[in-house]
């Protein structure tokens, strides 16, 4: 009985442990790590798993960087939007012509997660003042006309040390770059874990 009880306590004591590590890993570290990986930039569409679903794991759009780099944090944006959208579709933006939801592609428009963002409470100030966007942050760009674009603010500075740069995909792969005003922002975000 004494042996079955020490074992629980070390599997607690572990778990403790792995969840301590899990809470405190960052947004912005998650991002940085997805830079180690090969990403060949794909729209495509993709029918993927619910919830937890991912494109394959050498794909990837935009999109794909934030909502990979949430899932490592505990958040899983493809069924945080599906559901917001079941509950309040008429909220989101009709640009696509749907319906109804698709799970597996809803969570991967930028319009769509600019609308749950700022759903969440999580809209900050577009400025263009570096000092106001944080590691951790979302920044959505309009690169012209209709395209939209979405990347994470990270702990990494500029060259010249005024900037935090941008973890990415605007189509080759998972980057880290300094461009957070290369294009005109739509939106910025911190969302609260």
């Amino acid at each position: 009985m004494k042996k079955v009880l020490f074992v629980i306590l070390i599997l607690c004591f572990n778990l403790g442990i792995a969840q301590s590590a899990v809470q405190e890993a960052t947004l912005s570290d998650c991002a940085l790590e997805l830079t180690k990986q090969k990403v060949t930039y794909d729209p495509s569409y993709f029918s993927i798993a619910y919830p937890n679903g991912d494109v394959p794991s050498d794909k990837g759009v935009c999109t794909d960087v934030v909502i990979r780099a949430y899932r490592k944090i505990g958040i899983d944006l493809q069924k945080e939007v599906h559901e917001d959208m079941k509950a309040h579709f008429d909220l989101y933006p009709k640009i696509w012509g749907l319906k109804n939801t698709d799970k597996n592609i809803d969570h991967r428009r930028v319009p769509n997660l600019m609308t749950y963002f700022k759903r969440q409470g999580a809209e900050k100030e577009v400025t263009q003042n570096p000092d106001d966007y944080k590691p951790g942050d979302i920044v959505c760009w309009n690169l012209r006309g209709a395209i939209t674009h979405i990347g994470i603010v990270v702990n990494k500075k500029s060259n010249d040390g005024k900037r935090y740069l941008i973890v990415h995909n605007i189509g080759s792969g998972q980057v880290l770059e300094d461009c957070l005003f290369d294009f005109k922002i739509i939106g910025h975000y911190r969302l609260e874990s």
